[in-house]
């Protein structure tokens, strides 16, 4: 009996080690990039482009949240901050496309249409980076998404290569259960990355130099 005692200490111990571990991935994350997050539009130092991460969509609109990266994207083109925009997200299906709303909601804002870019297979933030250097050539870039996304979204840029800060967009619904799904989306991005994991569709290179109808359809 006391060996058993013993052993369901032990196991007590090491699980509770084990998620204090994973814990400590996103802050550490965080830790890392914060030098890299600007404050405002004008902080943001000029890149080559502004990423509009994937999120959900309502009867063809976008969510709040992803709304409000647009609108952030918007006003880092307008000043002058990034001469293009690329939207990326899941458009696996025909039946679901995170990605023309966002092109629709660019267009009635003003954005000229060649300067718009949509990536239809950033199935996850990971797929979007390496997508990013690998598909559209970019070097440097600024990543819209909320504050909860934009850590690991920063870290993930960087430790592939890419000259990348970011801004956090405001608003949008999101609760305490977005910070910590970040946990395990975490521990996915560090090994991504230590594996260099290749994203399932790479396909032709598309310069950002380019035009961005292009990629539309």
């Amino acid at each position: 009996m006391h060996l058993v005692r013993r052993y369901y200490r032990i196991t007590f111990v090491v699980v509770l080690g084990l998620i204090a571990l994973a814990m400590m991935v996103p802050i550490v994350m965080r830790v890392v990039v914060e030098a890299y997050i600007e404050a405002s539009v004008g902080d943001v130092p000029y890149t080559e482009v502004a990423m509009v991460l994937g999120a959900s969509v309502y009867r063809g609109s976008p969510s709040p949240i992803l709304a409000e990266r647009a609108d952030v994207a918007i006003a880092l083109y307008k000043a002058g901050k990034v001469s293009k925009i690329l939207v990326t997200g899941d458009n696996g299906a025909l039946s679901y496309d995170e990605v023309t709303p966002v092109r629709k909601y660019l267009l009635n804002a003003g954005i000229p249409s060649q300067d718009i870019f949509l990536d239809h297979a950033g199935f996850d933030t990971y797929s979007s980076m390496y997508r990013a250097r690998e598909v559209f050539l970019a070097r440097s870039l600024t990543i819209v998404t909320q504050d909860f996304h934009l850590p690991r979204s920063l870290w993930i840029a960087r430790q592939t290569g890419l000259e990348a800060y970011g801004i956090v967009a405001e608003g949008g619904e999101h609760s305490p259960y977005d910070y910590i799904r970040e946990i395990p989306a975490s521990i996915k991005a560090l090994f991504n990355v230590l594996t260099d994991r290749q994203p399932k569709y790479l396909g032709p290179t598309i310069p950002l130099s380019g035009n961005g109808e292009e990629t539309w359809y």
